[in-house]
């Protein structure tokens, strides 16, 4: 498989700027892969396709305000600092990207404050925008990240070209988002409202979470045309003990399990063994699954719909096949379906 094998034209008035009013009124196109049918629908009809004893498995990464904005001494200039990891707790080190990165040099400092009350000095160049950063301020750990998150917006994707909005705080944050970690939003789990969470459970579905903290190497574009040769950056994963048993019990019982976003595919994907068994897990992945794939536990997924040639389409298409999906990409253009992150979603049987 080939990078150029994902390509397909999306019009820039597809990408969505803004979520759909209420979470669960989003369009949902359902595909089935046995008949490679389409179905068009709304988001809280996915009630619809499940039973007593189905599972869901979200995952329950909470997204922190990582970006901030600080001004460089001397110059003044405004420097984007998008904070991707903390290196370490004690020494206040993280590693960021800044914007523009050609002004920013090692031993340049950074202010956040009018106060100087939060200041950060350039100590190491990772990567063309990568640096990591030694920050400080004078107060406990806990007060430093209560600065942190006074000072930072909202991360949302860059495509979206209109300024944070009040309502984002909220709105880029899934109803169940419990771990802080992620830079990027599970956007999948964006569409679940807490009415269709209960009626869901009302009918006797199931729940398990996951975390992956999304970092923002998901997004990264793919350089090469030979798929084998593209890495993934490593993101953090978590399943705990009683979340492995609620998910193998399903499993064991030919539930239905539905991956809610390719997040939590991921998180299953690097920690099933040859023989189907989720185990609980704490570690990184820097798994790329691509077709062709044999997928161990989940047997639906639900996901928004994704840019070309990113590696959001490639599992997608791993899970439904690619002639299939890239036939429900065409079909998703031209009936408008909205793309990315605050875009529409795809309910995969």
């Amino acid at each position: 498989m080939k990078t150029s094998d994902f390509n397909f034209d999306l019009p820039a008035e597809l990408l969505a700027e803004h979520p759909s009013e209420h979470r669960d009124e989003a369009r949902l196109m359902v595909l089935d892969r046995k008949t490679e049918t389409i179905e068009h629908k709304l988001f809280k009809d996915v009630v619809d396709y499940f039973d007593e004893g189905d599972l869901f498995i979200f995952n329950n990464t909470k997204v922190f305000p990582a970006r901030l904005y600080g001004n460089k001494e001397k110059t003044g200039a405004k420097i984007e600092v998008f904070l991707l990891r903390e290196l370490d707790k004690e020494t206040r080190v993280w590693d960021v990207l800044v914007d523009p990165a050609r002004k920013i040099r090692i031993g340049n400092k950074l202010f956040f404050t009018e106060d100087e009350s939060l200041v950060a000095e350039v100590i190491d160049n990772t990567t063309s925008r990568g640096r990591t950063l030694r920050f400080l301020f004078d107060g406990s750990y806990e007060e430093f990240r209560a600065k942190l998150k006074e000072l930072g917006e909202t991360p949302l994707p860059k495509y979206i070209k209109r300024d944070v909005e009040p309502e984002d705080a909220e709105r880029y944050q899934t109803i169940y988002a419990k771990v802080e970690g992620a830079v990027a939003a599970p956007t999948a789990g964006l569409h679940f409202s807490r009415h269709l969470m209960k009626r869901l459970e009302i009918k006797g579905i199931d729940f398990a979470e996951v975390t992956l903290h999304v970092g923002l190497g998901t997004f990264n574009p793919i350089e090469v045309e030979d798929l084998s040769k593209h890495k993934m950056e490593s993101e953090e994963i978590f399943i705990d003990e009683k979340n492995a048993q609620i998910i193998n019990n399903a499993v064991d019982a030919h539930r239905r399990v539905c991956a809610v976003g390719t997040t939590t595919m991921r998180t299953l994907e690097t920690s099933v063994s040859s023989n189907k068994k989720i185990s609980a897990f704490h570690g990184w992945t820097n798994k790329f699954i691509y077709p062709p794939h044999d997928f161990g536990v989940a047997n639906c997924m639900i996901t928004n719909f994704h840019t070309p040639k990113s590696t959001l389409i490639m599992m997608i298409a791993a899970f439904a096949g690619r002639d299939f999906i890239m036939h429900a990409y065409e079909e998703a253009v031209k009936e408008k379906y909205k793309f990315y992150s605050y875009g529409d979603a795809m309910l995969i049987l």
